[in-house]
């Protein structure tokens, strides 16, 4: 069973709950009944699901997945523009400005592209295949009536009934080099978030903290409280040298989505290997390949 306060996970006979002190003995042993009070994170671990309209399913999880969404006559599914990877020759694809110029300007200073892409089975059912630019996982999340906040360059696909705006992330979240703004997704219908890397799940107990690299974060729950800060109490000097810099503070209860790697990290590594204005050239294969 779980916690009907923090939604942990409890054995059957527990008494009460070792995240939050909440009793789950005879007298509230509705606990089981009352999940409903926090729903979390529903992912549908098998990659597989349907919505309004449509189904999906997710292939190749792991480093290279893929989203196949399977269209009805007539249905739609929203996506991020040049996330598309193929499609029915029946799909009607149209662009947009999502939100007109003022939500194209914020989803662009945001990191996004200004556009939105629908897609629309004329005449017949129809399928879409959709990747995110970076290698890594894909997540279905089925929103029942919720909100989630969703790192811009996490955000794959959702069903068109989904409510999604542009939302101030704080100044220092600038500094940590993950834009301005992040993404708030209210609503009921399939989300697909993508990450760099794999998808770690994160459960906090009532009143826990904890601390994540803003480069690695994925999406939350939106009623998660956060703080942006320096990632050393000793000062910014400790926190840019310890190659941290701005993370945030997170306090349960709730559920946070990481990725395992951070795609700015690995355009660093690379850095090295591509060619400055003063070298010239291409790209030396042979210092990659670690050849004299």
């Amino acid at each position: 069973m779980n916690c009907p306060r923090c939604n942990i996970y409890l054995p059957d006979d527990a008494k009460f709950c070792s995240g939050c002190g909440t009793n789950t003995g005879p007298a509230g042993s509705g606990c089981a009944r009352r999940t409903n009070l926090r729903q979390g994170i529903s992912i549908d671990e098998d990659g597989r699901g349907s919505g309004r309209g449509y189904s999906f399913e997710i292939k190749h999880n792991g480093a290279f997945a893929l989203a196949v969404v399977q269209l009805q006559a007539e249905q739609s599914i929203q996506a991020e523009a040049g996330a598309m990877v193929g499609m029915s020759g029946n799909i009607d694809l149209q662009s947009q400005m999502k939100g007109g110029l003022m939500g194209a300007f914020k989803r662009a200073v945001g990191g996004e592209t200004a556009f939105v892409s629908t897609f629309t089975a004329r005449g017949g059912a129809g399928e879409v295949a959709l990747a995110p630019g970076a290698p890594g996982d894909i997540a279905a999340i089925a929103m029942n009536n919720q909100m989630f906040y969703v790192q811009s360059s996490s955000y794959l696909a959702g069903d068109t009934s989904l409510s999604i705006d542009t939302r101030w992330g704080g100044a220092k979240s600038f500094f940590g080099g993950e834009g301005l703004f992040v993404l708030q997704v209210q609503g009921t219908g399939l989300l697909l978030v993508s990450s760099f890397g794999s998808i770690h799940r994160k459960n906090l107990g009532h009143g826990e903290r904890y601390v994540v690299d803003t480069g690695h974060l994925v999406a939350w729950e939106g009623h998660v409280p956060y703080q942006l800060r320096k990632a050393s109490a000793a000062g910014w000097f400790r926190s840019m040298v310890s190659g941290e810099g701005i993370v945030a503070e997170f306090t349960g209860p709730g559920e946070i989505l990481i990725q395992t790697r951070n795609l700015a990290a690995f355009a660093g590594i690379l850095k090295p290997f591509f060619p400055t204005q003063s070298s010239g050239g291409g790209i030396n294969l042979g210092t990659i390949l670690g050849e004299r």
